[in-house]
């Protein structure tokens, strides 16, 4: 051991390399590894940080913007309409004029004045003489016994998304604003510390 160590010490002599200057050297081999490992972590921080930030503001615009263009949001608590809308489906609803609807639309309509309900079943016929839509859910083997009147008509579905719904329904109450509003300081806390990290 005592040899190497010497033969080492008369190569850097002999080289004449200052031992100080190698000693610098190995320093700044570890500190560009340090700071390689630095950044690595710095970018992972950032690229999560900005994904959960992302996300929030999709699912946020999910709600808002289409009520921008006059689309009302349900989410699908039943099955009378699957397979075609599953339970949990968002659906995105669109006012208009009853006699527009068609044979085969699906439409969401109060159950009665007083209770409130919301149903959504596709149109068997559209009665515009009597002002009434007689339904039917996909997944019954009957029509609805009551004809709808128009004056309970919310509008026809133009887009059901699956599984989302319940996802959204979550979103709009008390913990689940909290929760985005978290998920969103976390957010920007991680992209801090990332950009700290990739300096």
């Amino acid at each position: 051991m005592t040899g190497k160590r010497e033969d080492i010490k008369n190569d850097v002599q002999r080289s004449g390399v200052p031992k100080s200057d190698v000693q610098r050297h190995d320093a700044q081999k570890r500190g560009t590894r340090k700071k390689k490992k630095g950044n690595v972590l710095g970018g992972i921080c950032s690229v999560t940080g900005t994904a959960m930030i992302v996300i929030v503001i999709l699912l946020c615009s999910l709600l808002v913007l289409p009520g921008v263009f006059g689309f009302h949001m349900y989410n699908v608590l039943s099955g009378s309409m699957e397979p075609a809308i599953p339970v949990g489906s968002l659906l995105y609803v669109q006012g208009g004029r009853p006699e527009d609807v068609a044979e085969d639309d699906v439409i969401a309509f109060y159950s009665s004045p007083k209770d409130g309900g919301i149903i959504t079943h596709r149109v068997v016929k559209n009665n515009v003489v009597s002002g009434t839509f007689h339904t039917k859910g996909d997944a019954n083997d009957e029509e609805d016994p009551t004809p709808v009147s128009y004056e309970n008509y919310i509008g026809r579905v133009a887009l059901s998304v699956p599984y989302v719904g319940k996802l959204l329904t979550i979103m709009t109450s008390l913990y689940g604003k909290i929760a985005a509003a978290c998920i969103v300081v976390l957010g920007l806390v991680l992209n801090l510390l990332g950009t700290r990290g990739e300096r």
